[in-house]
């Protein structure tokens, strides 16, 4: 009997051994996260955290498993990692057996930065560790709007107009032996279409330039008062201009006043603006390289023509290069049959002039007939400090159209290092450009130049300069012994 007691005792405790061995390990540990009493964050479920942030800039931490709120920290108490790490940095100093976690973003980076410097492919770091934001922060979301009761509104009530920059109209070459009509002068002309060789404009050569303004200066060269080149833009050259076109015209046209300025454009040859196609002689040229600066170098090519289509064209119709360019920014120049779009200027002065008068502090040369009615003027550039024009009433003496150009520094200025004579030969770049009027004091004279979009804003060598294309409708109408009047 005894030893079937001790057989069952001993056989119930083996059972229980058994059981216990078998029975699994509970996981007392909580799962969820609290805020520890230093200010700390405990968490669970293996760091899988989800951050928000709510309406007040507060960071909220979810447990992403759970979904339970692990900690809520304001804007003020979040902690800048690199400003911890700098701060670790200078009080121990680099630290040789470093760790990297790779959950860890900034770990991660340091980790892959360190692999590329082990294998030889050294990478510049940035300036302070990790930043895919740029700015250096830890958190570089912003701060939530205040909550003031209503919603914020910090968009503007209307859009805010882009002010145009100042563009420098670069100094372009002249102008065209023959102006020629535009093909279709009642027809306001489009945009052309693409073609396949793209002419390189910089956008910016645009800015400033309107075409109302354009339209304007074509209406002022209609008439005989010429704006200097067609540019789109307002200045000096434009408003001696209107004043002479008010005298010539004896009416009272204001800048401001578009429909004056559309129904006086409608009287005199219709659109502002009309379609031209470029032709193969348009294509053809010939056209030079380039024209160089120094007067020697002037002397040894065999014309001071044009560069390039453009150019040409610019000058026949009475355009700022850069402008005809912005109004065609899809058209290949070089190509016949290319159509684009040109100022409809209209046809030139046929009046017979009797005097003229080049007004010094005006900038302005003014063309009158035989009863005194001015029929012409025209933006001018007059002497200089060092090289004045000449004083009181002389004549005309000669008209050379396309003339060489006798460069003598013994009588005139000084080209840089040139101390010899020299002959520079003819064309729209040449220094006279395409027109020579003589005047019966030796040296001076009224003539043309390389660089249209500088008449009325520089200085000469004493003569009086214009553009090519004004120079030489002057040229037509006047003859010699029709007296100039210097006036200062």
């Amino acid at each position: 009997m005894l030893r079937t007691i001790f057989t069952l005792s001993a056989l119930a405790a083996g059972l229980l051994a058994s059981n216990t061995m078998a029975s699994p390990i509970v996981d007392t540990a909580p799962r969820v996260g609290r805020a520890a009493d230093d200010g700390g964050i405990l968490v669970a479920q293996n760091g899988n955290l989800d951050i928000y942030y709510d309406a007040r800039g507060n960071r909220v931490i979810v447990d992403a498993e759970t979904g339970k709120v692990i900690a809520i920290q304001p804007p003020q108490t979040r902690l800048d990692r690199r400003a911890l790490r700098r701060e670790r940095l200078r009080n121990l100093g680099p630290v040789e057996d470093d760790r990297y976690y790779l959950d860890d973003p900034e770990d991660t980076a340091r980790f892959r930065r360190r692999r590329l410097e082990d294998e030889g492919r050294v990478i510049v770091p940035p300036a302070d560790e990790y930043d895919p934001y740029g700015d250096n922060s830890a958190e570089v979301f912003p701060e939530a709007p205040r909550d003031d009761g209503g919603y914020g509104n910090n968009f503007p009530e209307e859009a805010q107009p882009v002010k145009p920059r100042t563009i420098e109209r670069q100094p372009l070459n002249e102008a065209s032996i023959e102006p020629v009509e535009p093909t279709v002068p009642g027809e306001q002309a489009a945009l052309p279409p693409s073609t396949g060789g793209k002419t390189a404009v910089d956008p910016s050569l645009s800015l400033g330039a309107r075409q109302d303004v354009a339209a304007l200066q074509v209406l002022l060269d209609r008439a005989g008062s010429s704006p200097g080149v067609i540019d789109g833009r307002f200045g000096s050259n434009v408003d001696k201009a209107l004043a002479a076109y008010n005298e010539i015209t004896g009416s009272n046209l204001k800048s401001t006043d578009a429909i004056g300025i559309q129904a006086a454009l409608a009287q005199s040859g219709g659109d502002a603006f009309a379609s031209y196609t470029i032709t193969p002689e348009d294509a053809a040229g010939p056209y030079a390289a380039s024209i160089p600066e120094d007067y020697s170098q002037k002397a040894q090519l065999d014309r001071m023509g044009y560069t390039s289509v453009p150019e040409a064209l610019a000058e026949r119709f009475h355009m700022d290069e850069a402008y005809l360019k912005s109004l065609n920014p899809d058209a290949n120049f070089s190509r016949p049959g290319t159509i684009i779009k040109v100022a409809n200027f209209g046809r030139l002065v046929a009046t017979p002039v009797a005097r003229i008068i080049a007004d010094k502090a005006n900038k302005q040369v003014r063309a009158y007939d035989a009863a005194g009615k001015l029929v012409a003027a025209y933006p001018a550039t007059i002497g200089s400090s060092d090289t004045p024009s000449p004083s009181g009433t002389h004549a005309v003496s000669r008209v050379a159209l396309d003339p060489n150009y006798t460069y003598n520094p013994n009588i005139n200025f000084k080209q840089g290092e040139n101390d010899r004579i020299l002959t520079i030969p003819p064309g729209p770049n040449g220094p006279v450009g395409s027109v020579w009027i003589a005047l019966d004091k030796p040296t001076y004279g009224i003539h043309g130049t390389p660089d249209p979009s500088k008449i009325g804003k520089t200085e000469s060598h004493g003569c009086v300069r214009l553009t090519n294309w004004d120079a030489r409708e002057l040229a037509k109408i006047v003859s010699p012994g029709v007296t100039v009047q210097f006036v200062d």
